[in-house]
């Protein structure tokens, strides 16, 4: 049981008196001095005794204290000179005991510095609050942790980046998705949990960081790649890429004017071609940087400085440099978007589609899909294809997919078929395929001869460029 002494007077005394009844702390007793009118509430909680003093006397003071032994004092008073008595008295009878003052006047003095004393100031915390509901400001946990906004709230608006997207396809790092309020309800979030418009985030992490989250979740679609990062990272390996190599940047050059306020990084790795690498670099300018690395040593841990380096959210690659020195696997599991070149150019694509899979993968990837179709003027088709003509089992997505249209205002051609769905993509022209990212994408593999799964034949064919997009992990 820990004894705590409020010394009372105006009307914050009054809302505090009335605040610590509602709370009812088993663990606290509450003692108020009060020598005037009006402080004490019309209903008092059991845990609250009242003492008629006045507190800027000294020997009454010291009768108080002596009575009870106190762990804390509270000196919440109208008067500015009755509290600094007040402070001064207990600070001669027991100069260790914490002490809590409110200031509300305009002097910034009284309990500076003093030990033990920790000093709250009304005018700012007023002020605070209403800074609070400014629209476009983040709300920030002040007297929880270090105050200092590593405990943040920040609402999900209609036509965010975020919503629509799986928790655990977002990276987190420095920073974390602690709960999700939806409909008054408290939601601790898995990865399969989806964020959807009007959710409030409970997020954690370093101040600095939650700032940019909290612009990018107040972004608006139309952004990507974000949230997966900012920026686009094209990737050449030359021992594979030599010949496309200048193709390859042309169409990340033509990608990037189509994006809006974004920058091209280049990483060259196995240079083999000098006359070559300088005809690259006569592309480079102010939002285009082109760097070479001599070096073949530990590839992956540069690829990952790259990216964390320069908010990377898109990687654009071909399928060959995709597959070694482990960057498939750097990649995922830093959960970006990946552009895999195709035979058929990025300038020619006409259609974005989408052939059915497993059902959290394709809710996870729908934002996505939406998001770069308006960016480079797509139509997006949503491919049903199933050789048993099995459709029932996938309404849902279906639906989901529908929604989104309304929501982007977008049209999307839903084609349900049965067919073999290897089949089907060869036969389609100018087409961009997104597909969800998994970890175990494989191009050499015995199952593309016998298995129907889209995701068994993305890395076997370079037909079509694909974009490969994180979806929840387990």
């Amino acid at each position: 049981m820990k004894n705590i002494l409020i010394l009372a007077d105006g009307s914050i005394a009054k809302h505090f008196i009335e605040w610590v009844g509602k709370k009812r702390v088993a663990e606290n007793k509450y003692y108020v001095t009060c020598y005037k009118e009006g402080v004490t509430p019309e209903r008092m909680g059991k845990n609250i005794s009242m003492i008629k003093a006045d507190p800027t006397s000294y020997s009454k003071m010291r009768t108080i204290m002596n009575d009870v032994k106190y762990s804390n004092v509270f000196i919440v008073m109208e008067n500015m000179e009755d509290a600094e008595y007040s402070l001064k008295n207990i600070r001669l009878i027991d100069n260790k005991v914490r002490i809590v003052l409110v200031n509300q006047w305009d002097n910034d003095e009284i309990g500076k510095e003093e030990e033990n004393v920790t000093v709250l100031y009304s005018d700012e915390l007023i002020a605070a609050h209403l800074y609070d509901h400014l629209p476009n400001v983040p709300v920030v946990a002040q007297n929880v942790g270090l105050g200092k906004g590593e405990i943040m709230e920040i609402h999900v608006p209609f036509g965010s980046t975020y919503a629509f997207r799986h928790v655990g396809s977002i990276l987190q790092r420095k920073w974390k998705i602690a709960a999700v309020y939806r409909d008054e309800k408290q939601i601790l979030p898995t990865n399969a949990t989806m964020i959807r418009p009007n959710d409030t985030l409970l997020v954690l992490g370093k101040p600095i960081v939650l700032d940019g989250v909290y612009k990018t979740i107040n972004k608006r679609i139309g952004l990507f790649p974000e949230p997966f990062g900012r920026d686009l990272y094209l990737m050449m390996d030359l021992r594979f890429d030599q010949k496309n190599a200048l193709i390859y940047l042309k169409e990340s050059i033509y990608l990037l004017e189509k994006l809006e306020d974004k920058s091209l990084f280049v990483r060259i790795l196995y240079p083999n071609n000098f006359a070559l690498i300088d005809e690259l670099k006569t592309y480079e300018s102010e939002k285009i940087r082109i760097s070479v690395c001599y070096d073949d040593e530990d590839i992956k841990t540069l690829v990952e400085y790259d990216i964390q380096e320069h908010d990377i959210g898109l990687v654009l690659t071909s399928i060959e440099t995709f597959e070694k020195e482990e960057i498939k696997e750097t990649l995922y599991d830093l959960r970006k978007v990946v552009y895999l070149f195709g035979d058929k150019l990025l300038y020619n694509v006409k259609k974005a589609v989408i052939l059915m899979s497993e059902n959290e993968q394709m809710e996870s990837i729908s934002s996505t899909a939406f998001d770069i179709s308006e960016s480079l003027g797509l139509q997006l088709m949503l491919g049903d294809f199933d050789p048993e003509g099995d459709f029932e089992s996938r309404k849902i997505i279906i639906e989901h997919y529908e929604t989104l249209s309304h929501i982007f205002n977008m049209e999307i051609d839903i084609q349900q078929k049965i067919a073999n769905p290897i089949r089907e993509i060869p036969a389609m022209e100018d087409i961009l395929q997104i597909a969800p990212f998994e970890k175990d994408l494989q191009s050499n593999t015995i199952l593309k001869f016998v298995s129907t799964k889209v995701q068994d034949f993305l890395l076997a064919t370079e037909t079509h460029p694909k974009l490969l997009v994180p979806f929840a992990l387990e």
